[in-house]
């Protein structure tokens, strides 16, 4: 998934119910101390802590989802959790992660849907663990990232199947296992191509509109080199510090790093135009994230949100004309969506209103659909739902 650094201790992920922040581990090294020997940084998200109780904002007594969203259901039907979905460049098939019923496989696995039939077909190997799919936009292929290479992939599922079965209740944390590559595939799954072939966590892959760039995040870096004492405290605390932004063409060639900024950047998309990137950016410390656009070179970094909160998820609405994204601006637990502008320059517009957990919206290539991972079910487990997105009113309500 599109994830969230450890240090929050943010119970998010696509499985499991936000709950309120914890403290950070403790380090002997602050992170501005660390930010001299970890390079020339290009700015980090205005926040140094979040906020214990969020001030009144304005937004609480929302009413907007009911004029911007119709026709909302659940999409994934067969999955015990499922989150994280992307549609493909004609808007006729949907890829996601879901933990399947029935497998001996506990984590989640990638399949591609068929929007008119309903039909699911696992495309990833089945094999450890898996996430951050797409599909390519001219040609028959997916990418993903997983785990299936670790030698002890099939070790870590046996181990996680037994802590489920103690019943021992533990906080959601998501590893960043340095096991995670990228790999494409045929839409069957056959032809499995490693794309990155990396120590270190390589995911969160997105395709550029004509298939040719993949953007990614990565805390590769620090594998890569010798750390000071300093860092590697930093990285045994929390890996996804050394987390940043990358481009490469689609065959995994002409790697180029973009971003170089203590704390976790991720996330990323293109805009439809190719021309910019939206992502979030943690502040060092691990506790807040914001809302970022930047040129596709890495140039003209610029901050669109400045909550001192979670802002992360975002996506471009297929206009171009503005930004979905989830913040927990309303509590630590409940995260909603809200919408804004592409250059920040107008007030954010609340989106959902309805009880549950609300994250990773994505449009459909028409702009005529939204979907999004929510815990707005019966059981409080996340499942991916979809509804109809009124863009006219979207414009109507950001002024634009």
């Amino acid at each position: 998934m599109k994830n969230l650094p450890n240090t929050l201790g943010l119970m998010i992920g696509i499985s499991l119910l936000l709950t309120a922040c914890e403290e950070a581990p403790e380090v002997s090294v602050s992170a501005a101390e660390s930010s001299a020997n970890y390079g020339a940084a290009d700015g980090t998200a205005a926040a140094t802590s979040m906020a214990m109780q969020p001030a009144s904002t304005g937004y609480e007594n929302s009413a907007n989802e009911d004029l911007l969203l119709s026709n909302t259901h659940r999409l994934i039907t067969d999955s015990l959790r499922s989150g994280e979905g992307y549609f493909s460049a004609d808007g006729a098939r949907f890829i996601y992660q879901s933990e399947a019923p029935g497998s001996n496989n506990p984590f989640y696995q990638i399949f591609l849907m068929d929007l008119a039939t309903g039909e699911s077909t696992r495309v990833s190997p089945g094999t450890g663990l898996t996430t951050c799919s797409w599909i390519h936009p001219t040609l028959e292929r997916v990418m993903f990232s997983s785990t299936h290479g670790d030698p002890e992939a099939v070790a870590k599922q046996q181990e996680e199947i037994a802590i489920r079965e103690s019943g021992v209740a533990r906080p959601y944390g998501w590893d960043y296992d340095r096991h995670y590559d990228i790999y494409e595939a045929g839409t069957d799954g056959s032809n499995l191509v490693n794309l990155t072939h990396t120590d270190g966590y390589d995911a969160e892959g997105s395709y550029s509109a004509d298939g040719s760039q993949i953007l990614f995040a990565s805390n590769r870096e620090a594998y890569q080199r010798p750390l000071s004492l300093a860092e590697q405290k930093l990285l045994d605390a929390d890996k996804s510090y050394f987390m940043d932004l990358y481009i490469m063409n689609a065959d995994g060639s002409n790697v180029r790093q973009l971003t170089h900024s203590p704390g976790y950047d991720g996330g990323p998309f293109f805009s439809p135009d190719n021309s910019k990137i939206v992502w979030r950016r943690f502040n060092p410390d691990g506790n807040s994230a914001e809302v970022w656009t930047m040129n596709v070179d890495g140039s003209n970094q610029r901050q669109l949100t400045a909550d001192g909160m979670v802002d992360w998820g975002p996506y471009y609405h297929p206009s171009g004309e503005y930004i979905i994204y989830s913040s927990n601006l309303l509590g630590h637990a409940n995260f909603e969506l809200f919408m804004i502008d592409p250059l920040g320059s107008k007030p954010p517009v609340r989106v959902t209103n309805t009880e549950g957990t609300d994250i990773l919206p994505v449009f459909s290539p028409d702009g005529n659909r939204l979907a999004w991972s929510t815990t707005r079910t019966p059981d409080g487990t996340s499942q991916i739902h979809i509804g109809d997105w009124n863009h006219a009113k979207a414009l109507e309500l950001l002024g634009l």
